[in-house]
């Protein structure tokens, strides 16, 4: 028997020898009920074993019948907190749940391309064209349709120590031999960003010191910069405020999300563009502050 106590994501996945993302398919399906605390997902120790011993009698019957909802219940993937806030306007809709998975760009996009999410929020830049986020979308959805939205831009640089004693400026100045850096884990935005930046420039990863040190946030970057660990690291600015670093600019990043076209995701395409073009939904981003929402609810591509 299961201790009585509750568990997280991690824990349940674990504990069940599966991924996380099985894990969260598992609850988006209604099968493992959850519980908030803070921002955080639990799930009770009786729950998770009631879902073992009906998996168990699943095995033996192959007749029953999985378990019906009322709702839909949405996965958002993706780490900004502008996240949270559409996830809050979604659940205003009581049709909806939303839960979030704090997967990087690209693996929020396999993620979708599964089935495991509902929604991938993705700021992944290429090199060879100078866009954010459509290059990608256009490469992982060949037949199927989809629509692209502009949550927020954000400016991406560098987090450099007080007063950027190396003048670090930019992406040429990371193969200097005295710079050290903390990078992002692979499939994150950030990490693209260096990827391509480092492809383009014609430099080699493995002369960077320090490129194989990973975090796996922006906040987790900018402090390995404040407590000297690394020189520098990629990231956004608004992450620079709240750590004692400076801040470098390099580039307006688009922060998107992607939604696949399906009957099933009708209701949920329609009442994300309201939330996202809503006086309301700007009045708190702008309170947030550190986002240009110009943009944000902009088709910025779709496909039929």
């Amino acid at each position: 028997m299961l201790q009585e106590r509750s568990y997280t994501i991690e824990e349940v996945a674990q504990l069940l020898k599966v991924s996380k993302l099985t894990t969260y398919d598992l609850v988006k399906k209604g099968d493992l009920p959850v519980f908030r605390v803070g921002r955080q997902m639990r799930i009770d120790a009786l729950d998770l074993e009631a879902y073992i011993g009906k998996q168990k009698i699943i095995n033996t019957d192959a007749t029953l019948k999985p378990m019906t909802r009322d709702h839909q219940t949405i996965i958002i993937s993706g780490q900004d907190l502008v996240l949270d806030l559409l996830g809050k306007y979604i659940t205003k809709n009581n049709y909806f749940t939303t839960l979030r998975s704090h997967e990087g760009s690209l693996n929020g996009l396999i993620a979708l391309y599964k089935g495991d999410i509902d929604i991938a929020s993705l700021h992944l830049y290429d090199g060879d064209t100078g866009e954010y986020n459509v290059p990608y979308v256009k490469k992982f959805f060949v037949s199927q349709p989809y629509i692209l939205f502009n949550v927020v831009s954000r400016k991406a640089g560098f987090y450099v120590q007080k007063d950027n004693p190396l003048n670090i400026r930019s992406f040429k100045d990371l193969a200097n031999p005295n710079v050290f850096i903390m990078n992002r884990e692979k499939g994150s935005g950030a990490r693209t960003l260096l990827d391509e930046q480092l492809r383009i420039n014609h430099i080699i990863p493995s002369t960077i010191n320090g490129y194989n040190r990973e975090e796996a946030n922006h906040l987790g970057v900018a402090t390995a910069v404040a407590n000297g660990e690394a020189n520098v690291g990629i990231g956004i600015e608004k992450t620079a405020k709240l750590v004692d670093v400076d801040f470098v600019p390099f580039i307006d990043e688009s922060y998107d999300i992607v939604l696949l076209k399906t009957k099933k995701n009708n209701l949920l395409i329609e009442e994300v563009k309201n939330i996202l073009t809503s006086e309301a939904f700007h009045s708190e981003l702008s309170s947030i502050g550190g986002y240009d929402f110009s943009k944000t609810g902009t088709i910025i591509h779709e496909t039929f």
